[in-house]
C-alpha cells in the first residue's frame, strides 16, 4: 500500500504544473478568442485561484511521494 501511496503521490507531481499549463494556454486562447474586459477578468480569476490549489497538490504528492503518510494514526491518542 505505502508503494501505492508514493506512486499516487508522484501522479499528484506530475499533474500538478501540466494542470497550470492546460489551464494557463486555455485561458490565453480564450481571451485572444473573445479580447473583453469580462473575459479578462474572469480567466483572471480562474487562474489566481487556480494556482495556490495546484501548488497544494504538488505538496500532497511530494509528501505521499516521500512517505509521510506511511504510518497514519488509528486513534487520537496516536497523533501526539
Amino acid at each position: 500500500m505505502n508503494g501505492l501511496k508514493k506512486i499516487a503521490g508522484l501522479i499528484w507531481m506530475l499533474a500538478a504544473p501540466v494542470l497550470v499549463y492546460v489551464l494557463v494556454s486555455t485561458a490565453i486562447s480564450e481571451i485572444n478568442r473573445n479580447p473583453v474586459i469580462d473575459t479578462k477578468i474572469q480567466w483572471g480569476v480562474f487562474v489566481v485561484v487556480f494556482i495556490p490549489i495546484a501548488i497544494g497538490f504538488f505538496v500532497f504528492g511530494w509528501l505521499a511521494f516521500k512517505g509521510e503518510y506511511s504510518q497514519l494514526p488509528e486513534k487520537s491518542e496516536d497523533i501526539r
